[in-house]
């Protein structure tokens, strides 16, 4: 699956960008967790990725042309994931339609095969079908402070281009909302996202930007 393939296909005009989590394979078989927000049509069939050319995902998916994206109401993990800092990887289930892995602990999950690749950008555009899709358990609900951790793992990923005063504004802001409306999780969360942020500029690795 190496070959690049420009595309002019249909942009899904009827589709929604969904923050999620995509789960690629390596050369060396091990499982890739990275956030990303593709776009996706109403009906869940089709999906629009947007990974970078230096993200580990594109070369995955370049390579294989597979994957599983997840919704997930786990903001921890999705914290995590966005600035490369899981501490182990989740419970995982062998994939049947792809050559891929599912989250265990996500509400829902989407087995996808690509369709066509167009690289000719930094922000590459990957377009993919639906081949097997999966329930887990129910999604939680609506959360402001889910939301707000969300917003700042994106800030998070955008460290070495945004103005560091303005970052640590956003998160103030955010961080009324986490202590009025979150629980356990969003407050660990959002926690681990502040400390990743004050590190000295050395220890900020190169990583996955979320895409939205």
């Amino acid at each position: 699956m190496s070959e690049s393939v420009s595309t002019k296909g249909p942009r899904l005009p009827d589709g929604i960008l969904l923050e999620g989590i995509v789960t690629t394979l390596n050369a060396d078989g091990t499982c890739h967790i990275a956030p990303m927000g593709p776009i996706v049509d109403g009906g869940f069939t089709r999906l629009l990725l947007r990974p970078y050319s230096t993200s580990t995902t594109y070369q995955n998916l370049k390579r294989t042309g597979q994957g599983v994206l997840h919704v997930t109401d786990d903001v921890e993990m999705f914290a995590r994931a966005a600035v490369g800092q899981q501490t182990q990887m989740p419970d995982m289930i062998a994939a049947t339609a792809v050559e891929g892995q599912i989250i265990a602990g996500a509400c829902r999950w989407y087995a996808f095969h690509m369709d066509s690749i167009d690289d000719r950008s930094e922000r590459t555009e990957i377009a993919a079908t639906v081949v097997d899709q999966g329930r887990m358990r129910d999604f939680l609900g609506f959360n402001r402070a889910k939301h707000a951790v969300i917003e700042a793992a994106i800030l998070a990923t955008r460290l070495q281009f945004m103005d560091a005063s303005a970052v640590q504004s956003e998160f103030e802001r955010l961080s009324v909302i986490v202590e009025k409306t979150g629980g356990r999780q969003e407050r660990s969360a959002f926690a681990f996202l502040q400390s990743y942020i004050h590190r000295p500029t050395g220890q900020i690795h190169s990583i996955e930007a979320v895409e939205g």
